[in-house]
């Protein structure tokens, strides 16, 4: 509840920030990767299909980066009073929620702007991978926050891997436009499979690949298992 108080404190446009951020990302992506590109999506709008996977990426983004960074930031509250320490990073992911929340107005404005009315045949299995997201973004986070303790240089490392991990996952193209003979290194990211996932229950476009669902279930919880034990 504090940090969601202070986060858009003092600003002039408040909450109205979650806003901004991902149409700004919107159109540099359109602009790149739609335009100049000329990236195929089917029967989907561009726009929509790359917002569904802003959405995504960007909540893992906040979490995996805010949660890296907790512990240190609450040094004086750790120290003070005895408490279970997994609040702290696990806090962000629900902080993190509000911005999706955003991110999914925004994407259901597109909807009614571009007159795309999607099949809602998959829609009931988007809570089965918004719950993979939450926990796959809190237990990196955790890990990350871990770690930070005793490796402080973590604190410059993550961000940068997260600028390239936007490039390596099929945010702003599909997987199917990856080279075969990739193929194998991009399912080893296992935000693969959830964005992909994710995106189908959204668009009702592009099923997922089986193989990548279940290698980003089991790599969901073997990141939770290691992150409880490793914190």
């Amino acid at each position: 509840y504090r940090d969601f108080k202070i986060r858009y404190a003092q600003t002039y446009i408040g909450l109205f920030w979650a806003f901004i951020q991902p149409l700004l990302t919107l159109l540099i992506f359109i602009a790149i990767f739609h335009k100049a590109l000329n990236v195929d999506t089917g029967t989907v709008p561009y726009p929509v299909f790359a917002l569904s996977g802003i959405a995504v990426w960007s909540y893992f983004d906040f979490v995996m980066s805010q949660s890296g960074n907790s512990i240190i930031g609450a040094q004086s509250l750790v120290t003070k009073i005895y408490f279970p320490r997994l609040i702290i990073p696990l806090s962000k992911a629900i902080l993190g929620l509000t911005d999706l929340i955003v991110s999914l107005i925004f994407l259901f404005i597109l909807f009614v702007f571009l007159r795309y009315a999607p099949p809602l045949s998959a829609i009931v299995y988007l809570p089965f991978f918004l719950f993979l997201l939450i926990v796959i973004s809190s237990s990196v986070g955790i890990i990350i926050s871990a770690l930070t303790i005793r490796f402080r240089d973590l604190q410059y490392v993550v961000p940068f891997l997260a600028k390239i991990g936007l490039y390596i996952t099929p945010v702003a193209y599909p997987a199917t436009l990856l080279p075969n003979d990739l193929n194998w290194l991009f399912a080893l990211n296992p935000m693969t499979g959830i964005i992909t996932g994710f995106r189908w229950c959204i668009t009702g476009q592009g099923i997922p690949d089986q193989t990548l669902v279940i290698y980003s279930v089991f790599a969901t919880a073997f990141l939770f298992f290691t992150s409880i034990v490793l914190f």
